[in-house]
């Protein structure tokens, strides 16, 4: 196993200010992963913004206790790789974790289909109350 060079994580309410705070802990990860290509650093930021953003605006509590976005990134010398999470949120169904990307009338669902296109790997994963988007980027190229 690759050891993890560089890591961010942050947890907090899911609304739009968030999102900012993403991509501060994006910047201070490059900041230590100075080895990952421009090129991966902005697709696989795309990704990961997108995948919060999908989850302020779309997560639906479980019960009366708010949603909390969780972002955990990690770099390795051949992968990246960022766990958002869902935390007391409602499962949404159904889960297609490869969908084309619609049409250019559609007014919605672009947001899976982008992020499926910018990264190499997205799974989801549902446990006690928490919806996770994996996302992973390899290999690291210059």
């Amino acid at each position: 196993m690759t050891d993890i060079l560089a890591r961010r994580t942050l947890r907090q309410a899911a609304l739009p200010e968030a999102i900012e705070a993403v991509h501060a802990e994006l910047d201070k990860l490059w900041d230590d992963a100075s080895f990952v290509p421009d090129m991966d650093r902005m697709t696989f930021a795309t990704a990961v913004i997108e995948a919060a953003s999908n989850v302020v605006q779309h997560a639906v509590p479980e019960s009366t206790k708010p949603v909390e976005l969780g972002v955990d990134i990690s770099a390795t010398s051949v992968r990246l790789e960022a766990r958002v999470s869902a935390f007391d949120a409602v499962c949404p169904d159904p889960i297609d974790t490869d969908p084309a990307m619609p049409d250019g009338e559609a007014e919605s669902g672009r947001g899976l289909a982008l992020i499926r296109a910018l990264v190499t790997t997205v799974t989801f994963k549902r446990q006690d109350g928490t919806n996770t988007w994996i996302l992973s980027k390899s290999p690291l190229r210059d």
